[in-house]
């Protein structure tokens, strides 16, 4: 069985563990500060908010900023929780920080939830 995500799953994920991140050291979240972060432009940003939003996913306010969903929120979460310890996990075998987070964030997509939970358990030993 195939366990690989499409793109577009990969790249909702990226979007939202970027509003949490973002969340998490702003407070308050803007299409201008994701863009920024990601390296994209704010028309590519602008959709992906209009994909996050009808999938509920995001909400909007008036004034631009935007705030996860209870779902969403969620879901970034968890992404947050791959990333971090597999990131973490890479460093810990000696793989260069800068290379194990680039990894990670490739790997996090992939990782069938069976394997990730192994790991998890391995790790918490």
């Amino acid at each position: 069985m195939d366990h690989r995500k499409h793109k577009s799953t990969e790249s909702l994920e990226d979007y939202l563990e970027t509003i949490l991140f973002l969340q998490k050291k702003n407070g308050q979240v803007r299409s201008i500060d994701i863009a920024t972060e990601l390296g994209f432009s704010k028309p590519s940003v602008s959709v992906a908010m209009k994909n996050l939003r009808e999938q509920e996913y995001i909400t909007m306010a008036d004034n631009g900023y935007i705030t996860l969903t209870p779902s969403g929120r969620q879901r970034a979460e968890d992404v947050l929780e791959r990333h971090t310890l597999i990131s973490g996990w890479l460093i810990s075998l000696g793989v260069n920080p800068s290379t194990a987070r680039e990894d990670a964030c490739m790997i996090e997509h992939d990782l069938s939830e069976e394997s990730f939970d192994a790991i998890k358990r391995f790790l918490e030993k």
